[in-house]
């Protein structure tokens, strides 16, 4: 087989395989990247330590959906357009190692508009900048623990004309907000846990000074993935659950009247 064949065949299956399109980029993906990549899942939540691979194989994952779809929609979004930036900056620095396989219109710090007519853009985590946004393919929220409800719950109606994907992920950042609650209640995710020691490349050694510098409540949150409950915290999530009932009329009816 000619060079001319075999690099035919190694694009078209990196085009076909994102596995395969992973390794082209010099990245051997772990088995739960392999998984995440192979995955046809709508709703993705990766609740993974910090350093384990998170950003980098969901970069993979949007560049190739924008590169094999015709006029696909990544939007990348954030607490803060620093946060989504990096995120969008991994996006860009694997198009750009690949050659730039299909040419841009587009191409600057927010915006990677190529020829098919596909956008990857990059977002600050603000209500009234992304509301514009409609058809949807690929939601990614980055950091998602630390992102507003209202944003959260602003972005949803995205998906429900395109039927788009969203994917959640983040470390926890406490027993609190929609990544908690998706993590915890609903079992329409497909919900991915990894944890520091689980991560070939971050060494026991390193694990084991963290610990001490950090403390265990640090420590369990950024690297064992556990959603903690407030240091300052009077109550814990589960008492305070556990005493709602439906049975106890609330103080005030709907029309701010006292129920009596």
């Amino acid at each position: 087989m000619n060079d001319i064949r075999k690099a035919f065949f190694a694009d078209l299956a990196a085009s076909v395989d994102p596995v395969t399109f992973a390794r082209s980029l010099g990245i051997d993906p772990d088995p739960w990247q392999r998984d995440l990549l192979l995955s046809t899942d709508a709703r993705i939540i990766l609740n993974c330590a910090r350093q384990s691979g998170k950003s980098t194989i969901t970069a993979v994952l949007a560049l190739h959906h924008a590169l094999n779809n015709f006029e696909a929609l990544v939007l990348v979004l954030s607490r803060s357009l620093r946060q989504s930036s990096e995120l969008f900056k991994k996006i860009t620095w694997f198009y750009r190692d690949l050659g730039r396989p299909v040419p841009s219109d587009i191409e600057n710090a927010l915006t990677l508009q190529l020829v098919n007519k596909s956008r990857i853009v990059s977002l600050p985590g603000k209500e009234q900048t992304v509301r514009g946004f409609s058809g949807v393919s690929l939601l990614i929220i980055d950091e998602a623990a630390q992102v507003s409800d209202e944003l959260y719950y602003s972005v949803r109606p995205m998906l429900a004309v395109s039927q788009g994907r969203m994917i959640l992920l983040s470390t926890p950042f406490g027993k609190r907000g929609f990544f908690f609650k998706e993590w915890s209640e609903s079992p329409a995710w497909k919900k991915v846990k990894i944890t520091a020691e689980q991560c070939p490349r971050i060494s026991t050694d390193f694990l084991e000074e963290e610990r001490v510098a950090l403390g265990e409540w640090w420590y369990r949150q950024e690297y064992e993935c556990e959603f903690s409950e407030n240091v300052d915290a009077y109550f814990s999530y589960e008492e305070i659950r556990d005493s709602i009932s439906a049975d106890v009329k609330p103080l005030f009816a709907p029309d701010g009247s006292l129920n009596v």
